[in-house]
């Protein structure tokens, strides 16, 4: 009798660790949103307001785990609020929405400074010689399961949700584009057979924005995109969100695929911009009689 009890003992120390997280957050998903980070979202995410119902609800869910699960720490002197951390969050959360989702499993960390940050980087030049460098950032992800953001621009792409800029959505892309293993412009699809037209869509319109970079054209996304594919990716995930009308007239083919991926439509929850203003034609004499 003693050994029967020492191995539901043994049995129950072992399955603990597997089962109490999962306990905890059944306990804390049952619990709603609270109304100061409700008012978070509706106050710091325009589109929020404007979203279904359902919607809503589904990204109140999302950002109860998030906050559960992750960790927030402050840098240079900073104090994460509530409202920081809302106001990440919901955003990070967005990416999210309609989706099979175990809410960006692999990070742990989000680091936030007060403002863009320096980050050490080592520039190779030629032979090889690798020479000690800094580089201004607004936000970086990492593969150590951290993201790294600056609460100034944080609030500056919560603020505009039309300029295609915002750093939330552009490192957490990041983070999806990594559950495919690593960060390529190709995240988890999940049916293989859809790689074959997102990399002939997304390759196409990569080479086209290097282009526009190249001979400083204008475009809908910005130039930062046509670094490499993971930067495309995450540039493009900016676009979608903030200027869906434009990449849906522009990048008509990209567009469809964010479509199948995200499974929403921004423009659902968004003013279509206004037409451009038509220029007066040139007055020119009529020397036909």
């Amino acid at each position: 009798m003693e050994a029967l009890i020492w191995i539901g003992l043994t049995a129950l120390l072992i399955a603990t660790p597997f089962f109490y997280p999962r306990w905890r957050l059944r306990r804390v998903l049952a619990q709603p949103l609270p109304a100061a980070a409700l008012a978070v979202l509706q106050h710091n995410i325009p589109v929020y307001r404007r979203m279904a119902p359902a919607l809503q609800q589904q990204l109140q869910r999302l950002v109860v785990q998030f906050l559960h699960q992750k960790k927030f720490i402050g840098c240079e002197g900073l104090e994460v609020t509530d409202e920081m951390a809302v106001t990440i969050a919901g955003q990070a959360c967005l990416l999210l929405l309609n989706r099979p989702s175990k809410v960006y499993p692999a990070l742990h960390t989000i680091l936030v400074y007060p403002s863009a940050f320096v980050a050490r980087r080592a520039e190779v030049g030629p032979g090889g010689v690798v020479t000690p460098g800094h580089q201004t950032m607004l936000g970086e992800s990492w593969d150590d399961g951290r993201i790294v953001l600056s609460w100034d621009d944080v609030q500056r792409g919560a603020g505009d949700w039309t300029d295609g800029h915002n750093v939330v959505l552009h490192e957490f892309a990041h983070q999806l584009d990594s559950e495919s293993g690593r960060a390529n412009g190709a995240p988890y699809l999940g049916n293989p057979a859809s790689y074959s037209e997102w990399s002939e869509v997304l390759e196409r319109d990569f080479q086209h924005l290097r282009h526009s970079a190249m001979y400083r054209q204008h475009s809908v996304m910005d130039h930062y995109g046509a670094t490499n594919p993971a930067e495309f990716f995450a540039v493009a995930t900016e676009t979608f969100f903030e200027k869906p009308y434009q990449m849906a007239e522009h990048h008509a083919e990209l567009f469809a695929e964010f479509l199948k991926y995200y499974r929403v439509d921004p423009r659902d929850w968004m003013t279509p911009p206004p037409p451009p203003v038509a220029l007066p034609h040139a007055w020119s004499a009529d020397w036909s009689h």
